[in-house]
């Protein structure tokens, strides 16, 4: 036998960076969800807003109100589906831990998130799991542009995924159309962000969302 049959096998130089690269976001995604688990909300230090694709992080007391309203509209062992809203996703995966909560979400940072996040583009509105068609309890949505299209698209996901309830955030502009598209009606409670928004903002629903929110 020659030393070159007792010699372990080699790694390239390509196949070593790719495994290191792997095991470097395993790390980060495992650290990520221990912060998740710990906070109430995503951290402005990890998650910065990226206006290029109109994010506006909400307020804790947004946030608070929000849950409140998700915990008193489903059931123990429900689903939530947030669609463009991923900053309540670490409070509700914190207070409602028996249901299932999936972000569908365009900005791929979020994909830490492991098997709760669903890559998602308003532009394919139907381009989602199959599987989860009428699935969701609950449905909230604030589409990421005051736009027919983007409304427009938004919409038939949310009507695609909701069993039942339906909670939408947006622009005051776009009430007209959002009461045509969902049958939905301006609710009492006004969303705040962390950063002032030029647009009037309001919520809809297509229950009385504002009673699970006092």
């Amino acid at each position: 036998m020659s030393e070159s049959d007792d010699e372990q096998p080699q790694l390239s130089s390509s196949t070593l960076a790719a495994l290191q690269e792997f095991l470097k976001e395993k790390y980060e995604q495992q650290i990520l969800m221990e912060h998740v688990s710990k906070e109430d909300q995503i951290s402005s230090i990890l998650f910065d807003e990226n206006w290029q694709l109109s994010q506006f992080w909400y307020d804790d007391k947004t946030i608070e109100a929000f849950v409140r309203g998700a915990l008193n509209s489903t059931p123990a062992d429900g689903k939530i589906a947030l669609i463009s809203c991923p900053t309540l996703y670490s409070k509700l995966k914190r207070e409602c831990s028996k249901r299932q909560i999936t972000l569908f979400e365009y900005d791929s940072r979020f994909k830490t998130f492991g098997a709760d996040f669903i890559q998602y583009d308003y532009k394919s509105p139907l381009n989602v799991p199959k599987h989860m068609s009428s699935q969701f309890d609950l449905v909230i949505a604030d589409p990421p542009f005051l736009s027919v299209e983007c409304l427009t698209k938004t919409a038939i996901t949310i009507k695609f995924l909701t069993k039942k309830n339906i909670v939408l955030c947006t622009g005051a502009v776009m009430t007209e159309l959002a009461e045509k598209l969902l049958d939905v009606k301006k609710c009492d409670f006004i969303p705040g962000h962390r950063n002032n928004l030029a647009n009037e903002f309001c919520c809809f629903s297509n229950f009385d969302f504002d009673k699970t929110v006092e």
